[in-house]
Order: C-alpha cells, then structure tokens, then sequence
C-alpha cells in the first residue's frame, strides 16, 4: 500500500506539500506565539490565577482536546483524505482566538484553550500524515524538519511581534497588562486567517492507493510491537514533561521581567528553528532512534539545571539548551512514527501518538502545578519539584527507548 501525491510528479507535488504546510504552520506559530507564551502570565498577573488552576487549564485543554487527534486521523484513513481536514482544523483555532480578548476570569480561557487544541486536534494527524504521504523514506526525516522549522521560525517572528509591543506599550514594566494583551490578541488574527488561507489554495491532497486498513477500527493490535513499544516510551517521558508554561513561570521566579521572559522565548525558538533542519536530514542518515536518545538526554539535563537554577542568566542559558532538545526530536520522532507503521494506518498512527502526547498532558501539568504550590492541605515542594520529577521520568524514558525492538525496516538507528 502506498501514497501518492494527486498532483502529477511526486517529486513536486512532494515539494509543494511539504513547502503548503511549512508556510501555514509558520504563519500560525506567528499569531499562537504572539499570545500563547503570555498567557499564563496573563492567567498569574492580571486574572490572579494560582498555578495549580494554570495546570488545570493547560491539562484539560490539551487532554481533552486529544481525543479528536485520534478520532481525525482515523477519519483521514478511513476516507483517504489529508487536506480538508488539517484546514478545518486550523480554521477552528482562528475562529476561537478572537473570545480571549473579552476574556475576564479564567473559565473562558478554558474555553479557548480547549477549542483551540481541539483545532489542532483535528488538523495535527492528517496534516502529518499529508506530509509523510508527500516524500518518500529518504527524505522524510528533511520534509519534517523543515517543517519544524518553519513552525519554529514562526514563533520567533511571532515574539519579536509580541515583544515589541510590550515594550512600546509598557517599556520594562515587569507585569502584563490587559490592554496590552488585547491589542496582541487583535494583531494575531491576521497570521492566523492567512495561515487557514495558504493550506486551502496551495496543498494537493495525498490519497492512500488500493484501499486501507482504518476500517479495522483504532485497536491497538492491528499495529506492530515497535511502535506499541514506542508509545508505551513516549507515555513515560511525557508525563514528566509538563507544560512550558511552568517554565515561563519558573523564569519569571528566578526575576525575569515580562519583556525579559519573551526574550528568552525568542531565543529558545531560534535554536530551535536553526536545529530542526539539520537534525531531520541527520535523521536520514544516522537513524531516528539515535537523535531521540540524545535530545531526551539532553532534556533530563536542562531540567535538572532548572530544578537548580537560582539567578536569571542561568534560566535563560538553560531555555536556549531547551531549544536544542526540541529542534533534535520533534521533526524526528514525528519521521520515526511514519517509518514504523503502513501508510494506510499512518493517519491513526499519528493520532495515537498525539493523543499519547496530548492526553499525558493533563497528569503532567497537574502535577508539575501541584508539585510547585500543593493543593488543600498539600504543600508543595517549591518551584524546583517539578523539574527533578520530570528529569526522573527523561532518564527511565531513555533508557527504555534505547532497549525497543527491532521490527519493520526503517531508520530506527540505522536498521530496525
């Protein structure tokens, strides 16, 4: 069973996928970033939102909304079809941005939260799937690099936007304002709507040939053992791998300012984007499995370094490290999904995974949330306790991926 670009040559048609998405997940990391990495200082300063209840939100938001991961990329399989469903998805995360600018108390940006995740739960799996269907094995790990890449890039742009309004609205003023937030809100609409735009006009659907396998529902058996395996791993490690919006909050502990926090976001995604790439392209080289096992090393280790951290300079070093992690695993494991499964069970496969992501998001930032401040007559253990928890849970899950088994041929660390 294979997939086929309808648009003529796979090679170009492959291309102008890959390029269609890139484009669009730019342009929506421009307006999600101009607004997503403030809003738990909007949730803290401004609404007076305490972590624990910021963890909440970010957990069922992201939890919740995983479900559709599965349910759409199952979708996608079953009728053999990518496109319209990513640009649905996309679309329903544009329509929700707007309500953040009246919201008032936390439960509309719940609710935003939660609509806006459930756009991206949608669109994630037959986009991915889009873009694994678009290239051949070769180059796959490239094609998702590049994508993370320009996704990335977009989050650069999109703080610098956001930063250099704050400054020019507030100068160094070390708490958020409403009005500020609004007006960035405002701005991120017109990315966001273009994004939605580029995916409709510029992608050609990829098709799966000779029927597929999503009639066979979303049993977990129907998939081989590596990629249950690496399920199973990736459970693990993101249950330590809470929000990042702990991470804006332990920087603004260690005494960042607003503008000072953006900074450190801006550099954090230029590492990131530069990273990406290159690592993809590595990827096909040297094996998927082989990039994983470092950047998740490498990410117990900037963990461990903020659950030590004591001082602004040494927070914002350690976020540019963080960067490093991201740009070497997130393209790559997203490659090493498609390389473990059939292209006519990629779209579910994709769902799975990002439901395992998604769903573990809730536990994670619940207890990250908890761990900080504690909750009834909990107390917490203070703002480092998170950290080491997820560190713990990198290092277990580490060393379980280095022990998968082999199964299908494909580039795990070098052969499977």
């Amino acid at each position: 069973m294979t997939e086929r670009a309808e648009s003529g040559s796979a090679a170009n048609g492959g291309n102008r996928n890959v390029w269609a998405v890139t484009i669009t997940s730019f342009l929506t990391d421009v307006s999600s970033e101009m607004i997503f990495n403030l809003l738990p200082l909007f949730l803290f300063d401004v609404l007076g939102v305490r972590t624990a209840l910021i963890g909440v939100i970010e957990g069922v938001a992201e939890s919740t909304a995983s479900l559709m991961k599965v349910a759409s990329g199952w979708l996608s399989d079953r009728i053999s079809q990518r496109k319209w469903l990513a640009v649905s998805g996309y679309a329903l995360s544009t329509v929700a941005k707007p309500f953040l600018y009246l919201a008032a108390s936390w439960a509309p940006v719940l609710g935003v939260r939660f609509v806006d995740r459930l756009g991206k739960g949608i669109r994630t799996s037959p986009r991915d799937s889009l873009l694994a269907g678009s290239v051949d094995e070769t180059r796959r790990g490239w094609a998702f690099g590049l994508h993370r890449a320009g996704d990335t890039a977009g989050a650069v742009v999109g703080l610098a936007i956001a930063l250099a309004i704050l400054l020019a609205a507030q100068g160094e003023a070390f708490s958020l304002s409403r009005s500020t937030f609004q007006l960035i809100v405002l701005i991120s609409l017109i990315p966001a709507v273009l994004a939605v735009v580029v995916l409709a006009v510029m992608a050609r659907e990829v098709t799966v040939e000779g029927g597929t396998n999503a009639r066979s529902g979303l049993g977990l058996r129907s998939f081989e053992r590596p990629f249950l395996f690496f399920l199973a791993v990736v459970l693990i490690f993101t249950l330590g791998n809470s929000s990042d919006a702990f991470l804006i909050l332990r920087a603004q502990n260690a005494g960042l300012s607003t503008a000072g926090v953006l900074a450190m976001m801006l550099g954090f995604n230029v590492v990131y984007a530069a990273i990406s790439g290159p690592a993809g392209v590595l990827s096909d080289r040297w094996g998927r499995r082989i990039l994983l096992v470092a950047g998740w090393s490498l990410y117990a280790l900037v963990y461990l370094g903020f659950a030590a951290a004591r001082s602004a300079w040494q927070v914002i070093a350690l976020m540019a490290i963080y960067g490093l992690y991201y740009g070497m695993t997130e393209g790559v494991a997203k490659a090493f999904v498609a390389d473990l499964v059939d292209p006519g069970r990629r779209g579910t496969a994709y769902g799975l995974y990002n439901a395992a992501i998604g769903l573990m998001a809730f536990p994670a930032s619940l207890v990250a949330g908890i761990l900080w401040q504690g909750v009834g007559s909990f107390a917490g253990f203070g703002p480092s306790a998170p950290f080491w928890f997820g560190a713990v849970l990198a290092m277990m899950a580490t060393v379980l991926l280095v022990t998968m088994p082999s199964g299908r041929p494909g580039r795990l660390g070098g052969r499977a």
